[in-house]
């Protein structure tokens, strides 16, 4: 309103005229424009707190902010309140870190809502005139895929169909770690190969065919594709920051970025190309090829090829982190709470009897597995930080008036530490998911989402990890690294040890 008023006494200025009788009147009108459904005069951003960009910019990068990311969320919390604003390069960023305010955003998401923009991704598939995927594309052509997909990822009979497969993938990381253990059982690096595991999980669900992930000697090409989106995942940041002209002055990010991309583009389409041939041969001898295998089903529909190949690729990147974080943290939290893991292990044994190999329908007997994984997931959660742009209409969160195509930092990390919301908040309690008297906020801890750009993969990477734990306790004591300390998360785009996590696995 300040602005309005000064904008019309220059023109009043100007032209000459008596200000006082339009500026009241004008004073009025932006009072109401202003007021919420209440009566209550909304707040614009300019009365909203935050750092100055000087500020900002020595957190994120003289601190080294740039891998915690996570933890300045806690720091806004502590220091401005559940909401605040921060410039991040020319972004513009409403951070929100309160349930309750963060469901006020997400009950007023469009018919189509948009993610945070992943600019320097969407610039790469356009300087390579590659098509966007889940992960990138907007609007009618998102909506459009995520209902195909949905079919498959999201109805729960489709994904228990893919136990049979996940399970094989299980039995050979087993294998895998027995080939991997040192004396006393110790493997070194575990996220490197859990990092294989999701590879070749997601893989096979989305080819139907096994990539070499869990061989004894990995396949080069594999180790440059996870290698490339380590890369280029740590890049992200750096080049959504840099305006698209100082790539010409600074090219080696931007380079660096790109090649990581081609690496994953070409891994991934070579991988659709040898599923689809193999598909066709088959249908030519005659037999019948079913479409629950995703590349398959995507194939057939009539989506142009180059939206099939950047559907999978993104897909293949979401959900390799997923696993391989998730896995990581769980056992590493289960080695040391012993009594958390006899207790697990009990009841798996408990609910497969006689039987050693657990199937989707068994899950749904294991509360305390489901709970452990949701604990782990609220103190790690992968994405700490999802983002929303209100890209139909200003909308109004916790008495503040947020202008249409605003960038919403929703932080799910400071919500799930947040000690108002979750009692003791960094001590690892898979019990309070399981007391009635206990409840939290729904949208305190969204691991995966919520609402129609959730996780459209949540449903197959929770039962991966859930199989795959089950498996895993019932052959091995794990326990922590005796020379090991203390392990932190960081940020790379998603959240990640800080340090070489190492476990023992002891026989039984």
């Amino acid at each position: 309103m300040s602005s309005v008023r000064k904008m019309l006494q220059q023109a009043l200025r100007v032209s000459g005229r008596t200000a006082s009788p339009l500026l009241k009147w004008m004073e009025k009108w932006a009072e109401s424009a202003a007021r919420g459904p209440e009566g209550t005069v909304l707040r614009t951003l300019d009365q909203m707190p935050g750092p100055s960009i000087a500020s900002f910019a020595w957190d994120l990068f003289a601190r080294g902010g740039m891998t915690k990311l996570h933890q300045l969320q806690v720091n806004g919390l502590q220091k401005y309140g559940p909401m605040w604003k921060a410039r991040f390069g020319p972004i513009l960023t409403v951070h929100v870190a309160d349930p309750a305010l963060i469901e006020q955003v997400m009950r007023q998401e469009g018919l189509h809502p948009m993610r945070s923009e992943f600019s320097s991704w969407k610039d790469y598939r356009q300087l390579r005139g590659q098509h966007y995927g889940l992960l990138t594309s907007e609007g009618e052509e998102w909506q459009a895929v995520r209902s195909l997909l949905g079919k498959h990822m999201l109805r729960p009979k489709a994904v228990e169909a893919y136990d049979h497969t996940l399970n094989a993938v299980v039995s050979d990381l087993i294998s895998k770690l027995r080939l991997r253990r040192q004396p006393q059982g110790l493997i070194t690096d575990i996220a490197s190969e859990f990092y294989y595991f999701g590879l070749e999980g997601i893989s096979s669900v989305l080819f139907e065919s096994r990539i070499g992930c869990l061989d004894p000697v990995v396949p080069k090409e594999t180790k440059h594709f996870i290698s490339s989106i380590n890369n280029m995942f740590c890049m992200t940041l750096p080049t959504m920051v840099m305006p698209r002209w100082l790539h010409q002055l600074f090219p080696r990010p931007w380079d660096r970025f790109c090649k990581s991309w081609d690496c994953i583009f070409n891994f991934a389409k070579g991988h659709i190309d040898q599923r689809l041939t193999a598909e066709a041969e088959r249908i030519n001898r005659g037999e019948k090829v079913e479409g629950r295998y995703l590349t398959y089903f995507l194939s057939q529909t009539e989506l142009p090829m180059k939206t099939v190949y950047s559907n999978v690729t993104e897909l293949l990147l979401a959900g390799v982190d997923t696993i391989s974080s998730t896995m990581t943290w769980s056992l590493y939290e289960l080695s040391r709470h012993p009594e958390l893991q006899a207790s697990i292990r009990e009841e798996v044994l408990n609910v497969l009897e006689s039987r050693r190999v657990p199937a989707a329908a068994d899950v749904a007997r294991m509360p305390l597995l489901k709970a452990t994984v949701k604990e782990v997931l609220r103190l790690y959660p992968v994405i700490p930080a999802n983002g929303r742009v209100n890209s139909e209409r200003d909308i109004q969160v916790g008495g503040y008036l947020i202008p249409k195509n605003t960038l919403i930092t929703l932080c799910q990390f400071a919500t799930s530490r947040d000690p108002a919301v979750f009692p003791n908040p960094d001590r690892f309690q898979p019990q309070r998911w399981l007391n009635k008297d206990q409840t939290h906020h729904p949208y305190a801890s969204l691991p995966f989402g919520v609402g129609k750009r959730s996780c459209i993969g949540r449903r197959i990477a929770e039962l991966e990890l859930y199989l795959a734990l089950a498996r895993i306790l019932m052959e091995f004591d794990v326990r922590p690294d005796p020379e090991g300390a203390t392990v932190k998360p960081m940020t790379r785009m998603v959240l990640v040890p800080a340090n070489v996590i190492n476990l023992q696995f002891v026989e039984r």
